[in-house]
């Protein structure tokens, strides 16, 4: 679906410098990277929340707090967000990584019609992954959709990933710091519709959409709250995915007083020098004072009992109500287009765990 043009998007600073497009949004205001090969504008690297460090790491992600009178540059993608597998290979990682990229026409003028806007959510089993994976590059979407004249924004997203942003646990319940990887796309999707008409978009025509997880995440943000429209989006896309709870196979059910959950909480802690803090009231702040190369450690040798998928969605009673197949038959969801559908391979890598494997000697 996506084209591979992640090169132009690196090179288009060198003649950006003349041409900087200008925007101006609630905290202060930004420059971005002109693009004359696709005749685009590019706001990379835009944060949405103050960075989930120190104190912030496993909590709710926090609005914004400042303002600046000086223009920022938004000319480069953010680290990915930590996470553990093949997709981050070769790309930078970091806690701070909360940040949304933005693909717009350059012929977005100020006076002209606001754009309809498209909200993509990258997958990678809420475990790896980041929105500026060059398969993830927008500007061939925004580009078709100027070809069609049928011009549209498009905006990529990051959120946190595996423990660091759905740790899961009494501890994580307790301490409001369940499926916060969601409650990061949810807080992005606050600071589109209070910014993004700064950028031509329209806050009316919001789409999300997202492909495995990322279709997971979308579902969820139908669900969200028991349902609650809170006015964020005006249609969605899932490809691949939808929204689930306890949906791996290693996960057994039970919601969020399934054992498994604590499980892979102590094993991490166990692996940590919070170790002497197991079974108290102290062991999540100890968590968030850890050395970040000391609890990354942890997590890339932590033995999962629900392993390859040990931090998923929970339900929490509070951003996850009740099974989703549950709030779907009581009609608790945002009422909005939806259009679903499956990609075409989508299930190949799954293949091997899955099916009886046939080999040459098979068709001799």
């Amino acid at each position: 679906m996506f084209s591979s043009v992640f090169t132009c998007l690196v090179a288009a600073g060198v003649a950006a410098a003349a041409t900087s497009p200008l925007v101006s949004v609630k905290n202060g205001s930004y420059s971005g990277v002109y693009n004359p090969t696709y005749h685009q504008d590019f706001f990379l690297g835009v944060p949405y929340a103050q960075p989930p460090v120190n104190d912030l790491r496993f909590r709710v992600p926090q609005s914004l707090n400042s303002t600046w009178n000086s223009t920022v540059p938004a000319t480069a993608y953010s680290p990915f967000c930590v996470g553990y597998g093949g997709d981050d290979l070769g790309h930078e990682t970091s806690e701070d990584c909360l940040y949304l990229s933005i693909v717009r026409p350059t012929t977005t003028a100020a006076g002209s019609a606001p754009l309809p806007v498209a909200v993509w959510i990258h997958g990678g089993g809420l475990f790896e992954g980041g929105s500026n994976d060059p398969r993830y590059n927008l500007s061939f979407i925004v580009q078709n959709s100027v070809e069609m004249n049928k011009p549209m924004i498009a905006i990529s997203i990051q959120y946190r990933l595996s423990a660091w942003g759905f740790l899961g646990g009494k501890e994580a319940l307790e301490g409001g710091a369940t499926n916060l990887g969601l409650r990061d796309q949810r807080l992005g999707l606050h600071w589109i519709q209070e910014n993004i008409a700064a950028f031509g978009g329209d806050p009316k025509k919001v789409t999300i959409w997202g492909e495995s997880a990322g279709a997971q995440s979308v579902g969820s943000q139908l669900l969200a709250y028991n349902g609650r429209d809170d006015g964020l989006f005006s249609g969605a896309i899932a490809e691949s995915g939808g929204p689930a709870v306890n949906f791996f196979p290693s996960v057994v059910t039970g919601g969020y007083n399934s054992t498994i959950f604590q499980q892979n909480y102590n094993a991490l802690l166990a692996n940590t020098s919070c170790a002497p803090t197991l079974n108290t009231s102290s062991s999540l702040s100890c968590l968030r004072s850890l050395p970040f190369a000391e609890l990354n450690s942890a997590l890339n040798n932590t033995a999962s009992p629900s392993a390859p998928y040990p931090f998923v969605p929970v339900i929490d009673n509070d951003f996850i109500s009740t099974y989703p197949s549950i709030q779907l038959s009581k009609g608790n969801f945002v009422r909005v287009p939806l259009l679903i559908g499956t990609n075409t391979d989508e299930g190949t890598a799954f293949d091997p765990t899955t099916i009886p494997q046939s080999t040459n000697a098979d068709f001799t």
